[in-house]
């Protein structure tokens, strides 16, 4: 997913407009609305305002590390079941 494409799905999730978005970041509606369509090329600070009017980061991740990245945005995580009940108590519940 592109940058620009995770800015949209950011914008949606936070139910901002792109004029909302605008405000936030001191960048014109019209240059918000090229930046998102792709019409020109954004620079770094452009990006970095556009992050932190959503109230994010834009971070660089190794392609090795990228689908566990994805996994845990997705709200599935990597690690373990923290709900699933430990080794331990599925013995002693075993020996009731």
């Amino acid at each position: 997913m592109s940058f620009v494409d995770q800015v949209k799905a950011l914008l949606s999730h936070r139910g901002m407009s792109v004029t909302e978005l605008g405000d936030l970041t001191g960048i014109a509606r019209p240059n918000v609305s090229a930046t998102l369509a792709g019409r020109h090329d954004a620079r770094g600070n452009t990006l970095d305002a556009l992050a932190a009017g959503l109230d994010a980061q834009w971070v660089l991740v190794p392609k090795e590390h990228l689908a566990a990245v994805r996994q845990v945005l997705a709200g599935k995580g990597t690690g373990p079941d923290l709900q699933a009940p430990s080794a331990a108590e599925m013995f002693l519940k075993g020996r009731q």
